[in-house]
């Protein structure tokens, strides 16, 4: 019944529609951009339960307060303490390796802001886990989620990005002026420090 609504929703109601041309797969990361906005968060999980599956997502620990924070947790949050000097990333590759299914949505921006550095955490964990990347984009401009593009980690990081970024570039945000690509040459440079 929700999955039904939600499709309704998503697809009648909003009038979005979705480009998916690659095969989905159970044990995954999902990498989404653009991220302007809380709208895209709410788009997702719309669109996920309307197409009948479900991801996890990192979130800051902040938000997992009462109320909201019971809500997360059923809808898939993990909560992140960006302070902490534990591996998130290998506890979730673990997590990964051990689990029927894993599906787990990171965006790379890891802000709503404008930002010009794209966090890594993402593709660490895909590589530790030797899971595939599902790059989906929420296109507002053309009201279509998008994923014509999956990579599989090769361990080297910069070549990986410059592929990944080049794929969301002409993606657009619901706030355009808040995204933007990593300049593609400070990729070799950030990998090297």
């Amino acid at each position: 019944m929700l999955r039904a609504f939600c499709h309704r929703l998503f697809f009648k109601t909003l009038g979005w529609k979705e480009e998916v041309t690659v095969p989905r797969h159970d044990k995954c990361i999902i990498c989404v951009a653009p991220h302007t906005s809380n709208w895209d968060f709410i788009m997702a999980e719309i669109y996920y339960y309307a197409i009948g599956r479900r991801a996890g997502f990192l979130m800051k620990k902040e938000w997992f307060f009462w109320p909201l924070g019971l809500l997360f947790k059923r809808l898939g949050g993990v909560p992140v303490t960006r302070n902490r000097r534990t591996s998130l990333t290998d506890q979730l590759a673990e997590k990964a390796k051990s689990a029927e299914r894993f599906e787990l949505a990171v965006t790379p921006e890891g802000t709503r802001s404008l930002t010009t550095q794209w966090k890594r955490g993402f593709y660490f964990i895909a590589l530790k886990a030797e899971l595939p990347i599902m790059l989906f984009a929420i296109d507002y401009k053309t009201k279509t989620i998008s994923c014509k593009k999956t990579i599989m980690p090769s361990g080297d990081v910069e070549a990986d990005m410059r592929v990944i970024m080049d794929y969301y570039k002409d993606f657009h945000g619901k706030h355009p002026e808040k995204f933007a690509i990593e300049p593609l040459d400070n990729v070799a440079n950030q990998v090297k420090s």
